[in-house]
């Protein structure tokens, strides 16, 4: 593996796929001020790498991809220096949704918090089949905030009100009826399932899927009609790229 940060790691594959493991950070990969950091400036590092074609987000151990954010360190905080602590997480949120490849959530254990904020801010989340969520914040006197906000767009709002609001934790099986995950691997099967999603994106244009991600990061903002005509001209760039040109054409010859 190689070092970024101490709170970074990277393996990187000859397909052009990212493995960043989350390192040093606690049993339950809990996210500190510094931790936070080293994590987002890993990803702001390897956001200009045209050559990635997929990024993998991990925790180092198999208890949790993150735990949640640190409540020894929040525990001291006053009102300017929690506005500084949450600024940070927001900006690590926003380094995974703007990363301009696609972005897969290895989730294992325990996702709370911080860390489901962060997993909401992935393109993709693959659960084990014993993991567990929850936004606990509330039972500890704070609300949960800034990447929550994604959390109606996924779940819809009664679910997110309930998982804001009561602080109770749901298993993976409810997680995926609700649409907060999108998979959930076998026993063992992690590794496996996470592969089979990063199979399937490889299977895509790069350049069409970066393009993609980032239509759906507009799409999220703009009203529906801006949405619409916005993306015509995003579709005639896409043949300055030379993919849809080799790629229909590999199709066309497949079907001979």
């Amino acid at each position: 593996m190689d070092m970024l940060n101490p709170h970074c790691g990277v393996v990187r594959d000859a397909r052009g796929v990212v493995r960043l493991t989350i390192c040093n950070a606690g049993a339950l990969n809990i996210l500190s001020s510094v931790v936070t950091d080293g994590v987002r400036q890993g990803l702001e590092q390897l956001a200009s790498d045209r050559d990635i074609r997929a990024l993998i987000l991990a925790g180092q151990s198999e208890k949790s991809m993150i735990g949640g954010a640190d409540i020894k360190e929040m525990a001291k905080l006053d009102q300017k220096s929690a506005e500084r602590f949450i600024t940070r997480l927001r900006d690590l949120c926003e380094a995974v949704r703007a990363f301009p490849a696609p972005v897969i959530a290895r989730m294992p254990g325990w996702c709370l918090g911080g860390g489901l904020e962060v997993a909401a801010a992935c393109d993709f989340r693959i659960a084990a089949h014993d993991a567990m969520f929850g936004m606990p914040e509330v039972r500890v006197g704070i609300p949960s905030v800034i990447h929550a906000a994604l959390l109606p767009r996924l779940i819809g709002w009664g679910r997110a009100r309930w998982l804001v609001m009561t602080a109770e934790n749901i298993d993976a099986p409810t997680a995926l009826a609700w649409g907060l995950v999108d998979r959930i691997a076998p026993a063992g099967g992690l590794d496996g399932a996470v592969e089979h999603t990063v199979g399937a994106l490889l299977q895509c244009g790069p350049e069409a899927l970066r393009a993609q991600k980032a239509l759906l990061r507009q799409w999220e903002e703009l009203p529906l009609t801006e949405s619409v005509n916005l993306s015509i001209g995003v579709f005639g760039q896409s043949f300055l790229t030379g993919e849809p040109q080799r790629l229909m054409q590999g199709f066309l010859d497949r079907k001979r």
